[in-house]
């Protein structure tokens, strides 16, 4: 058990924004796969238009006010199954549950005041990977189900890479693109996909606002009659690769409208992106699949050469008002 003297407090603005890097980049290095961040990543997201860093963003600090945990709320109460998802990272050597427990409480406690609030009704998730074993034990003692899995894999980039072929009369352009198009296209595409949530044009350019936005790994395909078609939108993090020393880029979204599925199109827009991620300089190529994916997306990306390194759990649970 922990004997720590622990307090939690809301967050500060900027002053607090070294520390929580500090905190991300700490519990990024005691994980393989670990992903860490920046300032500038971290302003963009705390100041995207649904979030409210006031209510949705908690800080945990020991006797010596040293940052110990961290969590993070988002609300999709768009989305088609609504739910309050709770990102959070505890100091890797405080691995016993009872922080996470206290983030768990803390997410639970915001997310019922929403639903009553708004008289909307919300499951709080969380996600894990398989080998965290202190994590998964906690969150099912907490009553957490498993609600889906994600995998994250990887392609080298240095074998020869197959040529894209685009279909008949089909061409491909390089960013920057009209912020709401590019919504529109996202949205079509990813229509069918496990609890869709829609985003806005607004919510597009503040996403791309992030330094690791490349428009040249920003691709859409258009058809003949200049209708976009499918995207593939990259990304290459120079900083988050000298820090886990991967040298990665992220295949982050790949998506086919309606209509224009089964041509080929994501198959051609993938490989592109590979070839552009390799012209940058990345060794390998990484993205996250659903692996219930109704369009198939596994057997493609195995097709041209990924392969699972890492499994991720997405738990849920009921909360009452």
């Amino acid at each position: 058990m922990t004997t720590l003297e622990i307090t939690a407090r809301g967050y500060m603005g900027e002053q607090d924004l070294p520390t929580i890097v500090e905190l991300l980049s700490r519990c990024a290095q005691a994980s393989p796969f670990g992903e860490g961040t920046t300032a500038d990543e971290l302003r963009m997201e705390f100041s995207l238009p649904r979030f409210d860093p006031v209510r949705h963003l908690r800080l945990w600090e020991d006797a010596d006010s040293q940052l110990i945990g961290f969590g993070q709320l988002w609300i999709h109460e768009d989305a088609v199954e609504p739910d309050s998802f709770l990102w959070y990272r505890v100091r890797p050597d405080l691995c016993d549950g009872d922080l996470d427990e206290l983030i768990i409480a803390w997410g639970e406690e915001q997310t019922r005041t929403i639903v009553q609030e708004r008289g909307v009704q919300l499951r709080l998730r969380t996600t894990t990977i398989t080998t965290e074993l202190e994590r998964i034990a906690v969150l099912e003692h907490n009553g957490f189900g498993i609600d889906r899995y994600f995998q994250r894999m990887v392609c080298p980039l240095g074998a020869l890479i197959i040529e894209p072929q685009l279909p008949a009369g089909f061409t491909l352009a390089t960013g920057p693109h009209d912020r709401d198009t590019w919504a529109g296209l996202f949205n079509e595409s990813f229509i069918d996909h496990w609890n869709h949530l829609p985003l806005s044009g607004a919510e597009v350019a503040h996403r791309k606002s992030i330094p690791a936005h490349r428009p040249d790994l920003d691709l859409v395909a258009y058809a003949p009659d200049g209708t976009p078609a499918a995207f593939c939108l990259g990304m290459f993090d120079s900083v988050e690769n000298a820090r886990s020393g991967r040298n990665e880029g992220t295949i982050a979204l790949l998506g086919t409208r309606r209509g224009f599925r089964k041509r080929g199109l994501g198959r051609a827009l993938l490989l592109s992106n590979m070839l552009a991620l390799k012209a940058a300089g990345a060794d390998a190529a990484a993205l996250g699949v659903d692996t219930d994916s109704p369009t198939g997306a596994t057997r493609l990306y195995e097709s041209i050469g990924f392969r699972t390194v890492l499994t991720r759990i997405l738990y849920g649970r009921s909360v009452e008002r």
